[in-house]
């Protein structure tokens, strides 16, 4: 990623992924929020289509801002992919993601901002468990949660609640440290990045509060995708403290099986 100097300036990642009935929206409206809230802060809007599978990409072409970016591939990937994929795009020396859908507002970003200033953090998560926040959270979302966490306790120690949400923001020294390293595509992608974070010493990691509108379709959960969180989530563990894959002693072995 070539570095752009500039006192703040923010970069926002949006992977989209079916999403062409609402991409073209979903962007606008991030502009508008961003533009109104952002009063001394340049930003860029990067929006990755994951994949050539219906019409995302052309509604997202439509979306026409000087802010936004619009990148694609040909193949879905998966969310963590894509992620990444954005902030190896990111010219901001803040970066942040916003899962698209808008089932999370994009006003969280500017309380994320606001969280990463007071507490001088490396990286904020939105929580939706934070007390201030605002959340129609269904109680089968909220009972896997509270069970994921538990697991996520155990294993990482991470000082957090809520490490799902999909808005989150960190400075870019993190991100340049820690982008090599990951590997997650989908189901655990969020953990590997907070796991491998506190790996490296990025320990001032703090939570915010969201506003958060499930809508049916983001509210249904399968217990296979539960499953296999659970397994990636293990695996991330595994790397982490059984292979120390993420040390720099094996950057040899870094993007080998991205």
């Amino acid at each position: 990623m070539k570095r752009r100097q500039n006192k703040k300036f923010l970069s926002v990642v949006v992977p989209a992924y079916k999403q062409e009935k609402t991409i073209k929206k979903d962007l606008k409206i991030i502009d508008k929020t961003l533009k109104k809230g952002l009063k001394n802060t340049k930003y860029e809007i990067i929006c990755i289509v994951d994949g050539i599978v219906d019409n995302t990409l052309k509604e997202a072409k439509k979306a026409k801002s000087s802010h936004i970016k619009i990148f694609s591939y040909k193949e879905n990937k998966g969310k963590g992919h894509a992620v990444r994929f954005g902030m190896s795009k990111c010219k901001g020396n803040l970066i942040s993601f916003l899962d698209a859908g808008m089932d999370i507002s994009p006003k969280g970003i500017m309380m994320l901002m606001a969280h990463l200033e007071w507490y001088n953090a490396d990286v904020v998560v939105g929580s939706k468990r934070h007390p201030v926040s605002r959340v129609n959270y269904p109680l089968e979302r909220r009972i896997l949660s509270i069970g994921y966490h538990k697991l996520v306790r155990i294993f990482f120690a991470l000082p957090l609640t809520d490490t799902q949400s999909g808005i989150k923001i960190f400075r870019r020294k993190v991100v340049r440290k820690i982008l090599p390293r990951l590997l997650v595509k989908k189901y655990a992608m969020d953990i590997e990045m907070l796991a491998v974070a506190k790996y490296l010493g990025f320990n001032r990691i703090y939570e915010a509060p969201i506003e958060v509108t499930f809508s049916r379709q983001a509210s249904a959960i399968k217990w296979s995708t539960s499953i296999k969180m659970a397994w990636d989530t293990i695996a991330v563990f595994y790397r982490l403290k059984i292979l120390h894959y993420y040390n720099d002693y094996n950057r040899k072995k870094w993007g080998k099986n991205k």
